[in-house]
C-alpha cells in the first residue's frame, strides 16, 4: 500500500480524498444515527461591512461521555471568536460567538469543525448590493427531528432571497436532512467606502463655505474707509 502523501493537512490524491471524506462521514453519522441534530447560525450584517454572530452545533449524546461537536479555537481570527461548551436540553456540542469579522472572513467560518466540510458561505459586495450566496450538504444526515437553522440580518432591505423573509431586513432558512442546500440574499444599502467619500466630499463643502465666510468677513472688516471726493466737487473747488 502507498504511503498516503499530506500537504497542509489534506490529501493530494482525489482518491485518497474520498477515502478520507468516507471516514470522516461516518465518523459524523455515527453519533447522528442515534441522536438529533440541533445546529443555529446568526449572522449580523453592519452597515459597515462587518459581519457578528452565533453558531451552535450539538446532539444527542450516544454515549454518557460523547462531547458531541467541538469547535476549534485557533483559527485566524481568534481573537474575535469566543468558544464554549453547549449543553442543553439533553443536547451537547459547542457554541459559538463572534464579531466584526469581515466578508473574506465569513467563509472561515466552516473552519470551526472539521466536518463542516460541505458548508460553504460567503459575501460580497457589487456596487450598493450585497450578496449572499451559500450551500449546506446535508445528504449524508439522516432523517429525523433535525433543526439546522441559519438567520442573516441585514441593515438594509432584503430586495431577493430563496428564503424566508421575517422583516425587510431578515431572511431565514430551515435546512433540510438528505439534500444539498442553497441560500441566496440581496440586500441595497449604501457602500460604507461611498459613505465616507461623501462624508469628505461635505466636509469639503463645509469648510469652503467657511474660508469663503472668512475671506468675505476680513475683506469688509478691512476696506478702505477713508473719505473720497467726488467728481463734481473737484471741478467747483
Amino acid at each position: 500500500m502507498n504511503p498516503r502523501v499530506w500537504h497542509d493537512g489534506r490529501v493530494r490524491a482525489p482518491r485518497r480524498l474520498r477515502l478520507l471524506a468516507l471516514t470522516v462521514l461516518l465518523l459524523v453519522i455515527a453519533p447522528l444515527a442515534t441522536g438529533c441534530l440541533r445546529a443555529r447560525t446568526t449572522l449580523t450584517v453592519s452597515a459597515d461591512d462587518t459581519v457578528s454572530g452565533y453558531i451552535m452545533a450539538a446532539v444527542k449524546p450516544a454515549t454518557d461521555d460523547d462531547p458531541g461537536p467541538q469547535f476549534r479555537r485557533d483559527l485566524s481570527f481568534g481573537n474575535k471568536l469566543a468558544v464554549s461548551k453547549y449543553n442543553h436540553d439533553g443536547y451537547v456540542g459547542s457554541e459559538a460567538v463572534f464579531s466584526n469579522l469581515s466578508f473574506g472572513e465569513v467563509p472561515q467560518l466552516a473552519d470551526l469543525n472539521a466536518d463542516a466540510a460541505g458548508v460553504d458561505l460567503s459575501l460580497r459586495r457589487a456596487g450598493d448590493l450585497v450578496i449572499l450566496e451559500g450551500r449546506v450538504d446535508l445528504t449524508s444526515l439522516p432523517e429525523g427531528d433535525n433543526e439546522v437553522r441559519l438567520t442573516v440580518n441585514f441593515p438594509g432591505e432584503v430586495t431577493s432571497t430563496n428564503g424566508e423573509r421575517v422583516s425587510g431586513q431578515s431572511v431565514n432558512w430551515q435546512l433540510k436532512a438528505g439534500i444539498v442546500n442553497t441560500m441566496a440574499a440581496q440586500s441595497r444599502y449604501t457602500d460604507p467606502s461611498t459613505r465616507a467619500l461623501n462624508r469628505a466630499a461635505t466636509w469639503l463643502g463645509l469648510a469652503a463655505l467657511i474660508a469663503a465666510g472668512i475671506v468675505g468677513y476680513l475683506a469688509y472688516r478691512f476696506r478702505d474707509t477713508s473719505p473720497r471726493l467726488s467728481v463734481g466737487s473737484t471741478e467747483q473747488d
